[in-house]
């Protein structure tokens, strides 16, 4: 068979490509063991990674509990796995960009919006920033999302992810999925000061889910209703036209669960613990603390009962089995408020 000119480096290029997320596919899937050489520090003194401090038992800390409630979840995240995947799939660069990476202590979380990402990411900033950092709270909520500011790895080379992958403790943090969604809902369509959110997604909503808009709603997109947003987001054309933005996103699509080997599944609804563990876990729970919460409207169940209050069980159970995966594997019962 002729190659046409060029085809080589092409073919070339693209067993390359393929040999990249094969080795990333298999190294993913495998779940990680913790090294037998302790890291080095900066220093170069040895030091006990986290990896090993969770699969070693380390009972120098007090937080046995903690170890058992962390693992029964990564169990139960492994059997759900097994039970509703049945075709697996490579990863690729672009999957990897929402893992963001800790070198200093051999960290990598997966960042899902909703769900106390931006205090993750003051955190995360402190550890990385040389001293840049104390205090996470010192850090302004939007600063703590430029891109740049903590490395992803999509940013390293093939060795060097499969390595991070193997090595390092890999930590994500979930929420009941329709909580996160009215909480996103809350934030991008009733502020007024999201108006880029009210532009490029607030607009398409009203023009294609309302009838008879107003000029100025269309021009705007400032208003839109929560059974607006839901009809958008079932709306199959929704996701043919483009993935969805981050904030409503599936976890599962996020972050990959059942590619990549979690060895902490934290929860929203036990933040405070759960956050403390990854700290202790880390080495630097003496160093800093989790943020708390300050806010007074925070959606909770009853909060979510009252929007979809409003929603029809039809929408109900199309919006549903979209994000039913998410409740699958992150152990999520289906809301008493949900009409049969």
């Amino acid at each position: 068979m002729r190659i046409p000119r060029g085809g080589g480096r092409l073919l070339l290029a693209t067993c390359l490509g393929s040999l990249f997320v094969l080795l990333l596919y298999f190294q993913s899937v495998t779940k990680a063991e913790p090294e037998g050489n302790p890291s080095l520090s900066r220093t170069g003194k040895s030091r006990r990674s986290p990896l090993q401090a969770l699969y070693n038992g380390d009972q120098q800390m007090d937080m046995l509990a903690a170890q058992r409630s962390l693992q029964g979840r990564r169990e139960l995240l492994e059997q759900a796995c097994l039970g509703h995947t049945r075709k697996r799939r490579v990863l690729s660069p672009e999957d990897l960009k929402h893992l963001i990476v800790d070198d200093k202590h051999s960290l990598i979380y997966c960042y899902v919006p909703k769900v106390a990402c931006t205090n993750w990411k003051r955190i995360l900033m402190v550890l990385t920033n040389g001293g840049r950092y104390s205090d996470p709270l010192d850090i302004p909520a939007n600063e703590a999302h430029v891109t740049g500011n903590l490395r992803t790895l999509s940013e390293f080379t093939v060795p060097e992810i499969n390595h991070r992958l193997r090595s390092y403790l890999k930590f994500i943090f979930v929420r009941d999925p329709f909580e996160r969604l009215v909480s996103a809902y809350r934030n991008k369509f009733t502020r007024s000061y999201n108006t880029a959110f009210h532009k490029r997604y607030g607009t398409k909503i009203i023009r294609r889910h309302r009838k008879d808009p107003e000029p100025e709603a269309l021009q705007k997109g400032d208003d839109v209703a929560f059974h607006e947003f839901v009809q958008y987001l079932v709306d199959p054309r929704t996701q043919r036209e483009e993935p969805f933005n981050e904030h409503w996103e599936r976890v599962h699509t996020l972050c990959h669960p059942c590619l990549i080997h979690y060895d902490v599944v934290g929860k929203y609804e036990t933040l405070e613990p759960d956050a403390q563990a990854v700290l202790r876990l880390a080495g630097v729970e003496n160093l800093l603390h989790f943020p708390t919460s300050g806010k007074s409207t925070r959606t909770d169940g009853n909060m979510a009962a009252r929007f979809f209050k409003h929603i029809s069980p039809l929408y109900q159970k199309k919006l549903f089995n979209l994000y039913r995966m998410d409740f699958l594997l992150f152990n999520y019962s289906m809301p008493d408020y949900l009409r049969s």
